[in-house]
């Protein structure tokens, strides 16, 4: 086994997210005239990208991308991170970049010089808090297999792959040779699905990933009932358990459940007012891996991931407005 110098290393979409508050029609409006999915992701072009910019309100811009987002909320429990993600040579480049490093985040992903400028993701929020994503992926999507660092991914304890990335053959190709170099170095690969929409695109693809190189999964109960395609959510979860390690199943008002070959662990979800959803999921992953890395139970983890999306749905934007350090005392508390 190879030693590890970083707790988690993530790869994803390196984007900027522009968030802004919407009414149920002006929602209701753009889905019927452009195919938003509401509540879920939609790919966007550079043209709709810069149109819908212009009809939004005025909103709040923040780096973000899911994984980096994750990595911001696994650096703020005090984990020691890396991230690898496409950015252009341009602007919001280099704030993504800033703002990764004064997080105290390891990245150092060559940026791309001459083609699309730095992704961004344009998020609606309904009054009940619901996000409806619209992603110009940009420079992101430019990232291959070239772009994996070796050297990097041998010294990560956990490997955590981003499912919105898995569109194009070269990132496809990145993930497998990630997660190839890190079993090699005897060390461990998660992924989370992302989006039921990801998981409509790839069900083959991910079917595939899981049985052959995925130690732990994250998905929400939209997610995992749609990759085995069944009816029930008890079903698609006794389903996963014999394909991987562990599997963290968010259900949103219901908590989460975490999966280990026989053993389900229920953790409760915590009553907050929900202002806005997004990133609910990465800071679940974000408390979870961060537990994991550092030998605790199952159940602490999924209680640490509880706390982390507690805390992001407070308020808008989808990483931590306090030092997530402090969760760690109520963990103690517990």
């Amino acid at each position: 086994m190879s030693e590890a110098i970083y707790d988690l290393l993530a790869i994803g979409n390196a984007l900027v997210d522009v968030l802004s508050h919407a009414d149920e029609e002006f929602i209701a409006q753009q889905c019927a005239d452009h195919g938003m999915n509401r509540g879920a992701m939609t790919l966007i072009d550079e043209k709709r990208a810069v149109a819908l910019y212009a009809d939004m309100a005025d909103g709040v811009e923040v780096s973000g991308g899911s994984a980096a987002n994750t990595m911001a909320g696994f650096a703020s429990f005090g984990g020691k991170g890396a991230y690898i993600g496409k950015v252009a040579d341009d602007a919001l480049g280099d704030i993504f970049s800033h703002d990764m490093k004064k997080r105290g985040v390891y990245y150092n992903t060559v940026p791309l010089v001459v083609g699309a400028p730095t992704g961004r993701c344009l998020i609606l929020v309904a009054p009940n808090g619901e996000r409806t994503m619209n992603t110009y992926l940009g420079a992101s999507v430019e990232m291959g297999a070239d772009d994996v660092d070796a050297d990097l991914v041998a010294s990560a304890r956990i490997t955590y792959l981003e499912g919105y990335l898995y569109d194009r053959d070269q990132a496809k190709a990145a993930f497998h040779k990630a997660a190839e170099i890190a079993h090699e170095a005897g060390h461990r690969v998660a992924l989370t699905l992302s989006d039921p929409f990801c998981v409509d695109r790839h069900r083959q693809d991910f079917q595939y990933l899981v049985n052959h190189h995925v130690d732990i999964l994250f998905a929400n109960e939209d997610e995992i009932t749609s990759l085995y395609e069944t009816e029930t959510f008890e079903q698609a979860a006794r389903i996963v358990a014999g394909k991987c390690e562990v599997a963290a199943l968010t259900r949103s008002e219901k908590g989460s459940v975490i999966v280990s070959g026989g053993e389900a662990v229920e953790i409760p979800a915590i009553d907050t007012k929900v202002v806005d959803t997004t990133g609910a999921g990465d800071q679940y992953a974000a408390g979870f891996l961060y537990g994991f890395t550092q030998g605790m139970d199952l159940r602490t983890c999924g209680y640490l991931g509880a706390l982390a999306a507690t805390e992001v749905i407070a308020h808008i934007g989808p990483r931590p407005q306090i030092d997530y350090h402090e969760l760690l005392e109520k963990v103690r508390a517990a």
